[in-house]
């Protein structure tokens, strides 16, 4: 039996004006689909966000553009329209499961909503709901305190999109009127207010309902300020005066592999692009803890293996990818810094030189350490590995010999392993050839997750018996202080 599908409409931004009954199938839903631009924040995800359970899959559908501009070969039409046959296919793909989804969609679903490229897409194949919610004209007509229409009057919805003169006809002719999609459209909307002669009478409302709503006359908006999420209106002539206002680039859907940075910790660390990355993936590949830290989706392949195999795994990654599956290579911290990308970019080199490989930075371990102690990071720094694996200890020694007189910060790697228990002692002797004993040492351990301790120390006083490979060590400069507080900097300013 298959899944059933639901259109959900969330309504135009209080999260309670979200009706019952959305909120009910929201919370008993398997899989939750949502939209977003390129950024991969989601308006509709937060509105729901109170409603969502532990345990369910998540689809997050970027778009893969925001403006009309797309090297797509069937321009901006092209690529939108195979956008939505993709996130039909995934969204299907639960549904064939037997799967109940849930697709959000701000105000209604049916109103200018993005859930009504799925319904075309899907309805015919699966048995579907759909919920209809508050629209953004209804929200900003009740923020504005004014009826839109009355008696016999004709209320017209217009797109913001239409060419300025023939929008200046509808306005000229109608009762009254809500004109959506402003955004970028904005100033051809306000000329067609001006030149259809109801400019004077006309609002701008941005964002209604929600805490950050904004309400003007039109005529006073600076066009450079205004947000998609907002709209025009042009009231009834027959009601009164109204509230006082107040006055105030997504990932390819192509086969290739994407090698993404999930940060150093916590989902929070990781990066609206890669999680997005991470969302359009066939196959996700890795060290097995680090898809771990992946939420599950039945619809991808989870491909862990161990960490020592990283040419291996590129290889594996990019034979799907070449099969015509879109693989993400999953790093802990940065792919860039000691992780994935570099072996994924030099077996491609080698033996796949037609599959595309693409990397999505993220935050690295050396910027989290230092953002919990304050800013150790703040003048020139170096990042090692203290790992022999790939090259000769000798040659570490001495690069941070170099480093350490260079009067530079330096965030070690990898600092010390079961296997190598005793090179940290031997870098330790080696800095302090050149240091002070009283430089700075910082010591984070599994930061921005579960068991996450932070040491602040001298080099003099350090402990390498103390440290595992969960571990961060950063050894300050000559320029690196401690504060009163605790908190640690390294200051901007070097002496002459």
């Amino acid at each position: 039996m298959t899944g059933r599908l639901y259109g959900v409409g969330l309504g135009p931004g209080d999260p309670e004006l979200v009706t019952v009954k959305a909120a009910r199938l929201i919370g008993a839903a398997d899989v939750v689909a949502f939209h977003a631009a390129r950024h991969g924040r989601s308006v509709a995800r937060g509105l729901a966000e109170p409603y969502l359970r532990a345990g369910q899959v998540e689809e997050l559908l970027v778009y893969p553009v925001t403006t009309e501009t797309t090297d797509h070969p069937g321009g901006y039409q092209g690529a939108i329209d195979e956008f939505y046959e993709t996130a039909a296919a995934r969204l299907a793909a639960h549904l064939d499961a037997g799967r109940d989804v849930v697709v959000l969609a701000e105000g209604d679903p049916f109103f200018y909503g993005s859930y009504m490229h799925m319904h075309k897409r899907l309805a015919h194949r699966y048995e579907t709901e759909v919920v209809p919610g508050v629209t953004s004209v209804s929200g900003a007509s009740a923020v504005l305190g004014r009826p839109l229409v009355e008696r016999d009057e004709v209320l017209t919805v217009l797109p913001g999109t239409l060419p300025s003169d023939e929008l200046a006809e509808w306005l000229a002719t109608t009762d009254s009127a809500a004109v959506m999609k402003l955004g970028r459209t904005f100033p051809g909307v306000r000329d067609a207010f001006e030149a259809a002669g109801v400019l004077d009478r006309a609002w701008y409302v941005e964002r209604a309902t929600t805490t950050r709503q904004r309400v003007l006359p039109l005529a006073e908006v600076d066009p450079e300020s205004v947000p998609y999420f907002s709209l025009a209106l042009l009231p009834s002539e027959l009601t009164g005066p109204g509230n006082a206002p107040e006055s105030f680039a997504g990932p390819p859907t192509e086969p290739g592999v994407t090698v993404v940075g999930l940060g150093p910790g916590s989902r929070a660390w990781t990066t609206p692009e890669a999680a997005a990355a991470l969302a359009e993936a066939d196959d996700l590949v890795g060290y097995g803890p680090y898809l771990d830290r992946v939420p599950a989706n039945p619809r991808q392949v989870k491909h862990p293996s161990d960490n020592r195999v990283e040419a291996l795994r590129a290889a594996a990654a990019l034979e799907m990818a070449r099969s015509g599956r879109r693989v993400a290579v999953v790093s802990s911290g940065d792919p860039g810094v000691f992780a994935m990308a570099a072996a994924v970019l030099e077996v491609a080199a080698a033996d796949f030189p037609d599959v595309p490989v693409r990397v999505l930075p993220g935050i690295t371990a050396a910027q989290a350490v230092a953002s919990r102690v304050g800013a150790p990071l703040g003048h020139d720094f170096c990042i090692l590995s203290l790992s022999d694996v790939l090259k000769p200890f000798d040659v570490v020694l001495d690069r941070l010999r170099h480093a350490a007189q260079a009067d530079l910060v330096i965030a070690l790697y990898n600092p010390r392993s079961k296997a190598r228990p005793q090179q940290l002692f031997e870098a330790r002797d080696a800095l302090l050839e050149v240091r002070s004993p009283d430089t700075v040492v910082v010591v984070g351990r599994d930061v921005g997750g579960p068991e996450e301790s932070l040491v602040v120390t001298t080099l003099g006083a350090f402990d390498p018996g103390t440290v595992d490979m969960r571990c961060l060590v950063m050894i300050g400069s000559t320029q690196t202080r401690v504060t009163p507080s605790g908190q640690v900097y390294t200051s901007r300013h070097y002496p002459g």
